[in-house]
């Protein structure tokens, strides 16, 4: 049982500004429903989870019910948050989807031994990341179902 309340938001880990484009679209295409936050390096995603620096205020950066995580991030790579993740006795149970361009046998076994949810590579048509968008939100509707409602996203800039 998670020691940190979790909010009705999913944590993206992305730093390319046009997947992080992109992805917004198609979720908004596949209706999914919890408000977004963004992480744009490893250590930027290290820093909200654990509510450090400017993260510290949980009501404008609330504990996320579903992590979305690139592989290939700066400062950390997403392998390094999810282990550190991983370790953490109050967050270890928090579900990872990994989106990444890799789709190399080595980082999807990794991924996998360090406890990811999912492990999705990012596909190259819109229609096709509209699908990954659905599973992404079928994924947060099971896991954010009990976690307490979140205000809207903050605005972007």
């Amino acid at each position: 049982m998670s020691l940190v309340p979790r909010s009705a938001v999913i944590l993206v880990v992305e730093d390319d500004p046009n997947d992080i484009f992109f992805l917004r679209r198609a979720f908004e295409k596949a209706g999914v429903r919890q408000p977004v936050r963004l992480a744009r390096d490893g250590q930027e995603a290290v820093d909200y989870l654990s509510g450090t620096g400017r993260f510290g205020d949980r009501d404008q950066h609330p504990m996320p019910c579903l992590v979305v995580l690139d592989f290939k991030l700066p400062k950390k790579n997403g392998l390094e948050v999810l282990q550190w993740l991983r370790g953490r006795e109050d967050l270890r149970d928090l579900p990872v989807v990994m989106v990444t361009s890799s789709s190399q046998d080595g980082d999807r076994n990794k991924a996998l031994r360090h406890g990811v949810e999912a492990y999705r590579v990012k596909p190259v048509s819109f229609d096709d990341l509209v699908r990954l968008a659905g599973e992404i939100r079928n994924e947060a509707e099971d896991h954010c179902k009990d976690a307490k409602p979140c205000p809207e996203e903050l605005p972007k800039g």
